[in-house]
């Protein structure tokens, strides 16, 4: 396991900051507290000839923490790494370790059980509405353009924002659901239909609030998608991955826009994503 190395080199940190350079028990312990925290959830790989060590989970396990314990953390985690890089001659690109400025306010992300307890409810056309803006993060724009001709295996291809086109992984839930779906309302050119015209967003957006207000909830497209994101990053997908997947061109506070495109990124996202093991979805006959 790569993060077994980063707990082997912060060990040799440790050890050198106290017979090196002297700190004190006091400090050795302040950091080590930090690099344990860091290492437990932090995501450490190797992508196109880099080291990469992530921190944004660890950023967002720290973020109730005061300020000033906030910089010494994030002083320890930058430590660390020019130790590496100078006294290891091991080179690591830092993520997630720049100032992150949050929106006065996000959409409330709805809790899996609630998502869970509507799909078991839902027929086949709204577990399909829930299931690609959930399980894909997709705009309600986004959806309502999809085409037949967009799906192939394992893959959809998205027409986002400024027309730009991201392919994005399927779920093998999602890619049956949607078999099942084609075999019994036979769309023509676009997944979700009306007579022969694309249902809008505005008619898919009626479809999903009339769902969840039957069972006692205030859901909107967007807080799926941002349910999406949320949940991904909880059951430990890398912000990064998210981000592509949303269709964002830029990442907050790390890195350019990347296009996604790996299998390893895809693999990541099949075990990550909370819909992966569901069994509210109609079994294949």
């Amino acid at each position: 396991m790569r993060n077994e190395k980063l707990v082997k080199n912060y060990e040799d940190f440790l050890d050198y900051l106290y017979d090196v350079r002297g700190y004190s028990e006091h400090s050795i312990t302040t950091y080590e507290i930090a690099l344990r925290q860091m290492v437990e959830v932090s995501h450490f790989y190797r992508e196109d000839g880099l080291d990469i060590l992530d921190i944004t989970p660890f950023r967002f396990n720290i973020v109730k923490n005061n300020k000033k314990t906030i910089v010494k953390k994030l002083s320890a985690v930058r430590s660390f790494v020019k130790y590496l890089e100078e006294q290891c001659g091991f080179f690591v690109k830092l993520i997630g370790d720049e100032t992150i400025k949050l929106p006065k306010s996000l959409p409330k992300p709805i809790e899996e059980q609630y998502i869970e307890e509507v799909l078991a409810k839902a027929n086949i056309e709204e577990k399909l509405l829930i299931s690609m803006l959930y399980g894909l993060g997709l705009r309600i724009s986004e959806l309502s353009g999809i085409k037949l001709e967009a799906i192939k295996a394992q893959w959809v291809q998205v027409q986002g924002k400024g027309n730009k086109t991201r392919e994005v992984p399927l779920l093998p839930e999602i890619e049956r659901l949607i078999r099942k779906y084609i075999e019994l309302k036979y769309p023509k050119i676009y997944l979700f239909e009306k007579g022969n015209a694309p249902m809008n967003s505005a008619q898919l957006r009626y479809i999903l609030t009339k769902l969840f207000k039957a069972r006692g909830l205030k859901a909107t497209p967007h807080q799926l998608r941002h349910s999406f994101a949320t949940h991904l990053l909880n059951h430990g997908a890398r912000i990064s991955d998210v981000s592509d997947l949303l269709g964002h061109e830029t990442m907050a506070t790390t890195q350019v826009y990347t296009k996604l495109g790996s299998v390893k990124k895809m693999q990541e996202y099949m075990k990550a994503h909370p819909l992966a093991d569901a069994g509210h979805l109609p079994n294949e006959k």
